[in-house]
Parts: structure tokens; C-alpha cells; sequence
């Protein structure tokens, strides 16, 4: 194992030969998501994928993949790149990674590259993603930050997702955080 650190980041866009590597850490991060919605695989073993499609075809998405050394440890999709609020659609980040600063740094490089408004997704469910989406909306926007369930579309029966707001340009006048 090469002992590397969170110094040995990069954070790029992921080009078309990083698609099987994208592919393969999309299956980590819907195992992952699974068991906070009970969601099974389809009978290939595999999840959806439509949103790598996206991410790798649609001018309005950006792919990005993290790699620590000559290791991939997550990707990020961005999409909304034409819209006012850009969506930061998924974002994972390897376990044998987390907890070690690599994630907050990796967020921050793909915010700082899309100045603007933003919007994150997630579920009470996940503890950890909590915790992480409300540091990263502090850190970027101190308390200029919004959080608001909204129901998930088409899926009555889920409880809602969890969104935040927040632009990393400056605080919004009047905004507030909100837990």
C-alpha cells in the first residue's frame, strides 16, 4: 500500500477513458445509498445509471474523478452548468478515504470551479452526509445557507430528500441557516 496524503489529490474531469473507472465507483456509491433507501440492484447486479450517462453525455453535466496518488477515491457529477443554481447531482467519496479531508477538499475544487448557486441533495437517514452537506455549506457560505426537505419526485413513498442551498460567491443578504 503507498501511504500517501490528502496533498496527493487531484480533482479533474473525468474524460471519456475514465468512464469504466466512473462506472465501477457509481456501484460503490449506489450500494452505499441502498441501505438508507432499501433499494436492491436489478437482476445484473447493477444499479441505475442513467445520471453516468448524463455526466458523460449532456453538455448541461460535468463529470469530475478524485484520484489520491495512482488511486481513484470518488467522483462528483455536476449538473445545471448553463442554469442560474447549479445541482451537485452525486458525490462520492471511497470508505478507505473518508474521514481524511479528501472529500472536503474535493467538494471545494468542483464548487470553486462553478461559482454561483448551488444545491446538494441528501437523506436525514445518512448521518454522515448530514454532517458533511452542512460543513460544506458553512464553510462555503457561512450562515448564508438554506436546508429544506421536498418530497422526492414520483416516489410518494420515500421520505423526502434533503436539500441545501447556498452560493459560493458571497453570503446572500438576508439568508440564513436553518436546521
Amino acid at each position: 500500500m503507498t501511504d500517501t496524503t490528502e496533498s496527493d489529490l487531484a480533482v479533474r474531469t473525468a474524460a471519456p477513458a475514465d468512464r469504466a473507472t466512473v462506472e465501477r465507483l457509481w456501484l460503490m456509491f449506489r450500494h452505499d445509498l441502498s441501505g438508507f433507501r432499501r433499494l436492491l440492484p436489478r437482476p445484473d447486479g447493477t444499479f441505475r445509471d442513467e445520471r453516468v450517462e448524463d455526466a458523460f453525455s449532456s453538455p448541461d453535466w460535468a463529470p469530475y474523478l478524485f484520484v489520491r496518488g495512482e488511486h481513484p477515491v470518488g467522483f462528483a457529477f455536476v449538473r445545471g452548468l448553463g442554469a442560474p443554481v447549479r445541482v451537485l447531482n452525486s458525490f462520492f467519496v471511497v470508505r478507505g478515504a473518508r474521514r481524511t479531508g479528501i472529500g472536503l477538499r474535493a467538494v471545494h475544487e468542483v464548487l470553486t470551479r462553478h461559482p454561483g448557486g448551488w444545491e446538494v441533495a441528501f437523506q436525514y437517514e445518512n448521518a454522515g452526509a448530514v454532517a458533511f452537506w452542512r460543513r460544506v455549506a458553512a464553510e462555503a457560505a457561512g450562515d448564508a445557507w438554506a436546508e429544506e426537505p421536498r418530497p422526492v419526485p414520483g416516489r410518494p413513498e420515500l421520505p423526502p430528500d434533503v436539500w441545501i442551498s447556498f452560493d459560493v460567491r458571497g453570503r446572500a443578504p438576508g439568508a440564513g441557516r436553518r436546521d
